[in-house]
């Protein structure tokens, strides 16, 4: 059987030479063309930011449900799971690929920008005061402006500006707030770690293994994941796989054994002794409560 897990990859129809995109919330569930319904499941291939301006509701991201009102920002990084519900909410995302954003801007402060969106580093959400709000409105509004109304040879890199900006207010928000890890040691070391165990964890979970690919000691692995996450690098790694894996089990029609064994578990029965010490459940009781 195959996997039918929803990616979405970039496609401007607005634009199709763009980088970017910018979509009113409310009219979301009305453009044709998609290959996938907003209210189902489904993985992004690219970074987004929504805007809540009225109304109130909820979105999921990955396997949470955060509520939105008025002055919700949520960010949502490529390969998370999302998905929007029905309802009065309206508002704006912003669509954008990494390129679009890193190739303007030099690489620390790109790697500092797009810290906002890791959800291992803070939280996905933001709610805006009242002032705040009007601020990052005026930034959104500008964007809008230039991309529908202007739109000249000059506007992208004017609204590749104007987003530059508004990440760095997001940035600077979350920092005041203390809802990111923005200025610790082991940082940077800590980003590649997750970003080797994402794309290799289907392949390994062994600490030594991702010690190795980073050229250092799995004891300094370890005090490079306790610093940022309060976990050991073993207890980070297992955190990633089960994440992974719970994708599959909700936006999958696999059965257990293939996700047992595209998760890399030669033996099923150790696949369940590993999600149930993981998550205190078993996999198909996981699917079914995540399907109601």
């Amino acid at each position: 059987m195959k996997e039918n897990t929803v990616h979405i990859k970039f496609n401007n129809q607005q634009n199709p030479n763009a980088e970017f995109d910018l979509v009113r919330i409310e009219e979301l569930f009305d453009i044709v063309g998609t290959d996938h319904s907003p209210d189902e499941l489904h993985v992004v291939e690219f970074y987004i930011i929504i805007f809540i301006e009225t109304g109130e509701g909820y979105h999921t991201v990955d396997f949470r449900d955060y509520a939105c009102e008025a002055g919700t920002i949520l960010t949502v990084r490529k390969d998370q799971l999302q998905k929007f519900f029905r309802g009065n909410l309206t508002g704006s995302m912003l669509l954008f690929t990494d390129d679009f954003l890193v190739s303007y801007l030099e690489q620390l402060e790109a790697f500092k920008s797009l810290q906002i969106f890791n959800e291992l580093l803070g939280t996905p959400k933001i709610q805006l005061s009242t002032t705040e709000m009007e601020e990052i409105a005026d930034l959104i509004n500008r964007m809008q402006n230039e991309y529908f109304s202007t739109n000249d040879k000059y506007s992208l890199e004017i609204i590749r500006s104007e987003l530059h900006i508004l990440i760095t207010k997001l940035y600077r928000i979350k920092s005041k707030r203390k809802q990111i890890i923005f200025d610790k040691k082991y940082l940077g070391e800590f980003i590649e770690f997750q970003k080797l165990v994402e794309h290799n964890v289907r392949e390994t979970t062994r600490v030594q293994d991702y010690a190795k690919m980073m050229g250092v000691s799995t004891k300094t692995l370890n005090n490079i994941s306790k610093t940022i996450t309060h976990k050991t690098a073993k207890e980070f790694v297992d955190e990633i796989c089960t994440k992974q894996i719970k994708r599959q089990l909700i936006n999958t029609k696999l059965s257990i054994k293939e996700i047992a064994f595209a998760s890399g578990f030669e033996e099923t029965t150790n696949f369940y002794k590993y999600f149930k010490r993981q998550t205190h459940t078993t996999p198909e009781r996981f699917r079914l409560e995540m399907s109601r």
